[in-house]
């Protein structure tokens, strides 16, 4: 569970919208905020001007609105809004190099601008079409000194009115073929300059009502971030006028930010910062292509919260295993690794294996059944589901609900009726499967589908 530090990751116009484009190296031309020695691409459609740094792998340096000052702080290369991922070994080690002290805990973490010793990553295609952009780079392992990533990092960009959409990939070549335990990704780290210090979301169990929102929670000393569930899928760094940057997440409701330093002015070198980033706890197998979608709005509070309002489900969560593993990892368990061809073959690796869900915002009454698509291959006679609800940090020891399985390697359609579990109630944010596999044997369990319905009537197996 990576916690960064401070000091890294801590025109033209017509009758009709239209965008421009620029690429050039920073000079008087280029505006405000524009950090020293960079190679710009700018997307510009009028209410918002983005702009990408060739020098630092194409991470977001520049956002601005309608001409205001930019929203970026690019104090150091960890910072700026780019890709993050990190993976094992814990610590990480190359080419005879080892980490910092203070880097050890982050193990593999490949970082799209560079790394701590000033090295940046190596651009690898860059296309701006004036509408979009699209930038893939070779990304450098943050604690180490100039030790490129055995991965490609992509992302592409647009502008909708005031709101950055982005879609991102990671594409894995590694060496080291061993599965590592899903750990936090960033996806993706935000860091903005100091006139925008209040880290604000909604986290109550009314999203999307128009409730009041909150600050985000106190941080966990020593460093100055906390973690916190912003059930509507956002969550922004504000100034006092109620103005700035939100981060929406569209599937995603996990968080960690904080504001380290002192507000002041928008000075993109600034030691002083604001951070946010959307987490979800990924496996990342040696050759995965993983993507994740997420937006940036640059404008009042009302407007992020109207931009988040557009992703909302109005369905309890499904989850089908056909291509990826949707969010979900695994404890004390491994799986058959990437790529995931229509199900998870899951083995354990120590007591007591559980998958996991993403967290989500769900009500319990909403979500009356659980059906499980999948094939047990074990003695034990039954597995057992968990919840964790809103506000709580597990399960309660009650929260759960054993169900019968075939331990003969069959397909099965399991119907667990969760609504008849007294302490199945109000919002739910996780579930956790127990297969009741034994280390040290021969029992899996292959599944296809994890499906909540809000019927209480078994529906008819999908054809």
């Amino acid at each position: 569970m990576p916690i960064p530090r401070p000091s890294r990751h801590p025109l033209a116009h017509a009758a009709r919208l239209s965008f421009a484009l620029l690429t050039a190296s920073a000079s008087a031309a280029d505006p405000a905020g524009v950090p020293p020695k960079a190679s710009m691409s700018w997307l510009d459609n009028g209410t918002l001007r983005l702009g990408i740094d060739l020098n630092r792998g194409g991470s977001i340096v520049f956002l601005s609105r309608n001409g205001g000052p930019n929203l970026i702080n690019s104090h150091d290369f960890g910072r700026q809004v780019q890709m993050s991922f990190y993976s094992g070994p814990v610590p990480f080690t190359a080419n005879g190099q080892q980490p910092a002290k203070h880097w050890e805990h982050l193990g593999w973490n490949p970082v799209q601008t560079g790394d701590d010793f000033h090295n940046t990553s190596t651009i690898l295609a860059h296309e701006n079409s004036g509408r979009s952009l699209h930038v893939k780079s070779r990304p450098l392992q943050w604690p180490l000194n100039n030790i490129p990533g055995e991965c490609t990092f992509e992302s592409w960009l647009a502008l909708d009115g005031c709101t950055v959409t982005a879609r991102a990939r990671l594409v894995n070549a590694r060496a080291d073929h061993q599965q590592y335990p899903g750990r936090h990704q960033e996806l993706p780290a935000v860091y903005s300059n100091a006139p925008w210090h209040r880290v604000v979301t909604y986290s109550g169990d009314q999203p999307f009502t128009g409730a009041p929102v909150t600050a985000a929670p106190s941080p966990h000393r020593p460093a100055p971030w906390a973690y916190w569930l912003g059930t509507e899928g956002w969550s922004a760094l504000l100034n006092p006028d109620n103005s700035g940057l939100g981060l929406v997440t569209p599937g995603r409701i996990d968080f960690i930010g904080g504001f380290s330093g002192t507000p002041g002015p928008p000075d993109p070198l600034s030691a002083s910062t604001g951070y946010v980033a959307s987490l979800s706890t990924e496996i990342l197998d040696h050759n995965i292509s993983f993507e994740y979608q997420y937006e940036l709005v640059a404008g009042s509070l009302d407007e992020i919260r109207a931009r988040a309002a557009r992703h909302q489900q109005k369905n309890p969560p499904s989850w089908s295993f056909s291509d990826t593993r949707q969010g979900w990892h695994l404890r004390n368990a491994s799986d058959q690794g990437w790529p995931v061809n229509g199900l998870l073959d899951i083995r354990p690796t120590g007591p007591n294996p559980q998958l996991i869900s993403p967290f989500s915002f769900f009500n319990a009454t909403a979500a009356p059944l659980l059906i499980i698509e999948a094939a047990f291959s074990s003695s034990t006679e039954n597995a057992s589901i968990s919840w964790q609800r809103h506000g709580q940090s597990a399960p309660n020891p009650d929260d759960h609900l054993s169900f019968p399985i075939k331990g003969d390697g069959s397909w099965q359609r399991y119907t667990i009726r969760l609504h008849e579990a007294p302490t199945w109630s109000g919002p739910i944010v996780r579930l956790l499967i127990s297969p009741g596999l034994s280390p040290n044997s021969s029992d899996h369990l292959r599944i296809k589908s994890v499906r909540l319905t809000p019927s209480t009537e078994t529906p008819a197996p999908p054809r």
